[in-house]
C-alpha cells in the first residue's frame, strides 16, 4: 500500500523506459493495487513476458461481500496472475490455509496464475520448525490440486523473520529452504512436477543481492518488495534473472 496513483505511473514508466528485454523463460510480473490494475496493464500491452498481478483476491465467487475483489472481476480486466497468502495477509489479516485453498481454486478456474506464498516466523525458525511449518502450509492450500494445476501455481517462499527486521537468511538458507520445498513437491507429485515449478525468494531482495540469490539451484527468481519501489533497484533485480 505504497505510492499515489500518479507516483506508480511514474515508477512503472521508469522501469518500462529502460527497454529490457527478457529472454523466453523469464518473466516481470508487476503486482500493483487494485486501484493501479487497469492502468499497468494497459502501460504493459504487448511487452513479451512482462505482466500485471493483483496483491489478492476473495475466497469467494461473487455475492454480499463489500469491499472484496472476486478472482472473476480480475480476469474480467485481463488481469494474469494473483499473489495468495502474502505473509502480511496472514499476519494482519488472519488468513488461513483453507482460505487460500479456496482462492487458488476461484483464480485458477479464471486462468489466473496464483503466486503462492509460503514461509515461518522467527519463533518457528529459532525451534527448529521451519520445514514442518510450511510443509503444513503447502499440504493444507495445495495438495488437493492435479498434477497439471499444480503446474500452473507459481510458488514464493518468504522468510519473515528476514523482512525489514535487520536480520538476513543467508544465500545457503534460502536455497535450503527451496530445495526442500521442491523436495515436498516431488513427493507428493513427482520431481519431473517439482522441477517445473518455480520457486520465488520473498525475503528483502535488494539490488545488492538479487544475483547471488538468483544463482542457487532452486532459487528461481524473488517476490520483491521495498526495492520493487525504486526504479533503479528493479531494474538491476530485473537484470539479475538467470
Amino acid at each position: 500500500m505504497n505510492l499515489t496513483y500518479q507516483q506508480g505511473e511514474e515508477l512503472l514508466d521508469s522501469i518500462l523506459k529502460e527497454n529490457i528485454t527478457l529472454e523466453d523463460h523469464h518473466e516481470a510480473i508487476f503486482a500493483v493495487p487494485f486501484p493501479y490494475l487497469i492502468m499497468a496493464s494497459q502501460k504493459l500491452a504487448g511487452k513479451k513476458n512482462y505482466f500485471v498481478s493483483a496483491q489478492n483476491c476473495s475466497d469467494q465467487k461473487s455475492g454480499a461481500y463489500t469491499g472484496e475483489v472476486a478472482a472473476e472481476m480480475l480476469r474480467s480486466i485481463r488481469i494474469t496472475h494473483c499473489v495468495l497468502g502474502h505473509s502480511e495477509r496472514r499476519e494482519y489479516f488472519s488468513e488461513r490455509n483453507a482460505s487460500l485453498a479456496q482462492k487458488v481454486t476461484l483464480c485458477l478456474e479464471n486462468n489466473i496464475t496464483p503466486i503462492f506464498c509460503c514461509g515461518e516466523t522467527l519463533s518457528i525458525r529459532e525451534v527448529g520448525a521451519q520445514e514442518g511449518y510450511v510443509e503444513t502450509q503447502l499440504k493444507e492450500s495445495l495438495f488437493h490440486f492435479t498434477e497439471a494445476e499444480i503446474r500452473k501455481i507459481i510458488i514464493a517462499y518468504e522468510p519473515i523473520w528476514a523482512i525489514g527486521t535487520g536480520k538476513t537468511a543467508s544465500v545457503a538458507q534460502a536455497q535450503e529452504m527451496h530445495a526442500h520445498i521442491r523436495a515436498i513437491f516431488a513427493a507428493r507429485y513427482n520431481q519431473a512436477t517439482a522441477d517445473s515449478l518455480s520457486i520465488l525468494y520473498g525475503g528483502s531482495v535488494k539490488a545488492n543481492n538479487a544475483k547471488e540469490l538468483f544463482s542457487s539451484p532452486d532459487v528461481d527468481g524473488g517476490l520483491v518488495g521495498g526495492a520493487s519501489l525504486v526504479a533503479a533497484d528493479f531494474i538491476s533485480i530485473i537484470r539479475a534473472l538467470k
